[in-house]
Parts: structure tokens; sequence; C-alpha cells
């Protein structure tokens, strides 16, 4: 089987879990080649289709898997191969992209989408499936994690935060509100630091992981947090808004808190008891509900079946 994806391809790369699940994919057995676009706004990609056909005739691929809704208006304006298409959260969340997700939706043969937040906005009828991305579960590594601890020493309390502080829809500032208020009500005998998520590689995000007390997520929006799962297979206890899947993804797990409202007050509440609370097994829940990288690439691959076999 051979499937050509189609994704955004920003500051010369693609988004790491795209490319994780590929090689999920690739490990069991699928042919993979990629199609990057380069270009922003829904004319940028349109720019990209000449390129795109002419991918599709040297590579000749039985399906196309286009990331994003904008990436599935693309691959279908091609009709020679069929597609399916992964919603990420964005791509229906934003009002102005959505209308453009409904149209890759109408065209897809098939349709993923990653959270039931995000499918319940756009109630699909038909040719749809719903899988959140799965994760590489990660080790903890001596060497990295000696690293982390030199980078954030014993004597205080690390909190991780799910991205850049500078990151708008990552809302930071409610994040600093709530450690702030935690330090200042002196709920804890050491001060707690929250720690920005940005700048690193994949084997010192999960260092940091090991190294953190607690994760934290304050988005305005999300679809299915990679950051969320990884920190859950790491046994980070986690205090997150209700957003995305994160709900259901941490639900009755000990240690895992979702707040009922977007109060910094109820957010120190939560992080002073997941400061406290030690390892999870979060590890043990990821596996349990199939989000290992190899568990989701061996359900797309009965997915990309499924459309070749109604095709035929």
């Amino acid at each position: 089987m051979k499937i050509l994806i189609v994704a955004s391809y920003t500051k010369n790369r693609f988004a790491p879990f795209i490319v994780e699940q590929a090689d999920a994919l690739h490990s069991l057995g699928v042919e993979i080649d990629y199609f990057g676009i380069t270009e922003k706004g829904i004319i940028g990609y349109l720019r990209a289709l000449p390129r795109l056909k002419q991918r599709v005739c040297d590579f000749r691929p039985d399906i196309i898997h286009a990331h994003y809704g904008l990436s599935g208006v693309l691959a279908n304006l091609q009709r020679s191969v069929p597609v399916v298409t992964t919603y990420h959260g964005s791509d229906i969340n934003l009002s102005k992209v959505r209308p453009f997700s409904r149209i890759a939706m109408w065209l897809s043969a098939w349709n993923i989408f990653v959270s039931r937040r995000t499918m319940d906005l756009v109630l699909p009828h038909r040719r749809y499936t719903l899988l959140p991305c799965g994760i590489i579960l990660p080790e903890r590594v001596e060497n990295d994690y000696q690293w982390a601890m030199e980078l954030l020493p014993a004597g205080k309390k690390y909190v991780l935060f799910a991205g850049a502080f500078d990151n708008r829809v990552k809302n930071a500032p409610l994040a600093h509100e709530a450690i702030s208020l935690l330090n200042r009500e002196k709920r804890l005998p050491q001060e707690v630091v929250l720690v920005e998520l940005k700048g690193y590689n994949r084997s010192q995000v999960t260092a940091l992981m090991y190294r953190c007390e607690a994760f934290l997520m304050t988005s305005f929006t999300e679809g299915s947090p990679q950051v969320v799962k990884e920190a859950m297979a790491c046994g980070c206890p986690i205090v997150s808004v209700d957003v995305g899947d994160v709900e259901e993804r941490v639900r009755d797990l000990e240690g895992c808190y979702v707040a009922t409202t977007r109060e910094p007050q109820e957010l120190a509440d939560l992080l002073t008891k997941a400061l406290q609370h030690g390892r999870t097994s979060g590890r043990d829940r990821i596996i349990a509900d199939g989000l290992g990288n190899q568990q989701v690439a061996e359900l797309l691959i009965a997915i990309y079946q499924s459309v070749l076999n109604s095709n035929e």
C-alpha cells in the first residue's frame, strides 16, 4: 500500500506528530511519501495544486492522507486518488477555517476527527471515524534526566506549561496567575515555578516531563493535544482546563484534574493536589486506550483498506 501524506511544511519541517504517525505506518509495511505545502492561506494552498498533481503522477499512491482541513481541500482537487483527511482541531475550532474543512469533509472518501468536541462542532453524518493521534511511548533516559535536574535544580516545585508563553492560544497569562496565587498563599513549602515548553528537542521534552512535578494546560482551544498524552505517558500529574479531549483522556486517572472553570483559584487548588500526588499511572491508560503510535497505525491501515475496497 502506498500513502501520500499531504500537510503544511513550515520552517522546513512537517509537524512531528504527522511524521511519527507516518513512521509507524512505514514500520508496518506501508510505503510513504510526502507532499509539503509551503504557502499559507487558501490561495497559497491552491497554488500548490499543479505540484501536487505531478507528485501524484510520479508516486502513484493508493490513498492520499491529508492533515488539516485546508490540506484536505487541496488534496481533493485532484480526483484520481481517494483522500482521507484528518482534522486536528484548529481547522474546526477557528470559525474562519471551518467552512473549508466542511468542503474537505464533503469531498473526502473518509474523515478522521481527533476529538469528540471538534467532531460535535460539525456533526458529520457519514464517512468518519473518531481516532486521536497516537504517541511514541517515551522512556526516561538517564543522561537527559540529569540534564533536566541541572536545568531545574532541587529546592523548588516545577510545573511544565503546555507550550510557549508567547503562543496566544496557550493562554499563558492564566497559567501565570494561577502559579502566582499558589505562591502568594504559600500552599506548599517550596516555591512553585512555571516552566516554558519551548526550544527543546524530543528527548529533552521527555526529560522535563519526568522531572516536573505537574503539567498545566490553560489553552483557549485544542483538538487532541499530543503534549497531554505524552505527559501522561511519563506519569506526570496533569491539571487542565476543559479543552479538546483532555477530560476524556484523564477521566478517573488519579493525580490528574480537569477544571470546571477558567478561574485561577480553581487551577491553584487543583495544582496543589497534583503537586502533592506523585507520579501517575498515565502510561497504562495510554496503552489501554490504544493510543500508542503502532496501535493507531494499525487502525489507519484498516481505514485505508476499507476506502480502497469501497472504490473497487
